[in-house]
């Protein structure tokens, strides 16, 4: 394996490893669920995408083609990790969980709850 080669997919392992780090050390030192929620699935996304990076360099060369396991593997990690964010976000809005004082976008929060309220007062008779 050329030279080049070798520091590419160490590169790219230390860049995916320091990405995954860098979003277990925001879920453990950020304030509030929706910080928390932002800082792994950010970070662990761009670290794993180059890790699966890596990966499929390395098969392709060693076995002449293109690794289509580690392709649906990105493609799949890519469409899931924001999907089930979102998803999170919206059941902890409605679950009303609070926010750290100091996030921004916190009148997100009581537009929610005064759409929640309005709702609430016109489904009673």
């Amino acid at each position: 394996m050329p030279l080049w080669l070798e520091i590419l997919l160490s590169a790219l392992l230390l860049l995916g490893g320091l990405f995954v780090l860098i979003g277990a050390i925001g879920l453990v030192r950020l304030p509030d669920f929706f910080t928390r929620l932002h800082a792994p699935t950010k970070a662990s996304t761009l670290g794993l995408g180059a890790i699966l990076l890596g990966s499929m360099v390395l098969v392709s060369v060693s076995h002449d083609g293109v690794s289509l396991h580690e392709l649906l593997i990105t493609l799949f990690l890519f469409i899931t990790a924001p999907v089930s964010a979102h998803m999170m976000c919206r059941a902890a809005l409605h679950q009303r969980l609070k926010i750290a004082p100091g996030t921004r976008n916190g009148e997100y929060q009581g537009l929610t709850l005064a759409k929640q309220q309005e709702r609430d007062s016109s489904r009673l008779p």
